[in-house]
């Protein structure tokens, strides 16, 4: 599975587990759009970085928090990247 597959999965699942109704994932859907609140967030961080080993929000400035799905995908696999090298 990519980590983009990964990432949409895990939202899919959190927000089934958490009875949040969330329109189709895509690379643009816009997160302060949909129902997934900040404890829904939190696991996706928290699962992220049980599965990847990376938590790319440490090493972030405010001004660079993910808008979208495709924003967050980018933040992972930057991080992945980094955690490869």
């Amino acid at each position: 599975m990519s980590l983009r597959e990964t990432v949409f999965a895990e939202i899919a699942a959190i927000a089934a587990e958490q009875e949040k109704a969330m329109p189709p994932i895509t690379d643009d859907l816009v997160m302060l759009d949909t129902e997934f609140d900040s404890l829904c967030f939190a696991l996706l961080v928290a699962r992220m970085e049980d599965l990847t080993g990376a938590d790319p929000f440490g090493e972030m400035d405010a001004s660079d928090l993910p808008v979208t799905v495709g924003d967050l995908v980018a933040l992972y696999e930057r991080a992945a990247t980094r955690q490869a090298a």
